[in-house]
């Protein structure tokens, strides 16, 4: 059964960090989203020094935000606005999903949007409140139970908040 596996990082570096041990687990950049705030205007989310940041800046180039180079790796990274969320920068397959949930989101804001993406309601209102505030959401899709509990575990050892997985509907 397929599977979503999402959890909260409390910052980009945290994101990064998360999204880097995925990948180092064989989690393919195809499977993997993240979605944050788009801050461009603060320095919140500045280039680290002595990275490849710069590389990922020119791929998420388009966004406005120097993402740094693992995020910026992720499928279709874009940035996109949901009414009474404000701009987002989503990375993977949840931008495209995101993207036409948006639309339809008006009035259901992000949390209507991550509901018709299958997550429930309660973590979903719990999410937006922690992407208004900052956080950045991470979601992986798994294909077995065995990945299911990989990605937890890994969430896990990088101190990720809000830990949970839901069957998938459209992420």
């Amino acid at each position: 059964m397929t599977k979503a596996v999402f959890c909260i990082a409390q910052n980009l570096e945290q994101a990064e960090s998360i999204v880097h041990n995925l990948n180092t687990a064989g989690f393919s950049t195809n499977d993997i989203s993240v979605l944050f705030p788009d801050k461009s205007t603060t320095k919140d989310f500045a280039h680290e020094k002595h990275t490849k940041a710069p590389e990922g800046a020119a791929i998420g180039g388009s966004v406005g935000l120097g993402t740094g180079a693992v995020i910026g790796l992720l499928a279709g990274i874009g940035a996109l606005a949901i009414p009474g969320v404000g701009p987002l920068i989503a990375a993977g397959p949840i931008m495209g999903a995101l993207s036409g949930a948006a639309v339809g989101a008006a009035t259901g804001g992000l949390a209507g949007a991550l509901i018709g993406l299958g997550i429930p309601e309660y973590e979903a209102k719990r999410y937006e409140g922690k992407i208004k505030g900052g956080s950045a959401l991470i979601s992986v899709h798994t294909d077995s139970s065995e990945e299911c509990e990989k990605v937890k575990k890994i969430f896990d050892q990088a101190h990720a908040e809000d830990i949970s997985s839901t069957g998938e509907s459209s992420v």
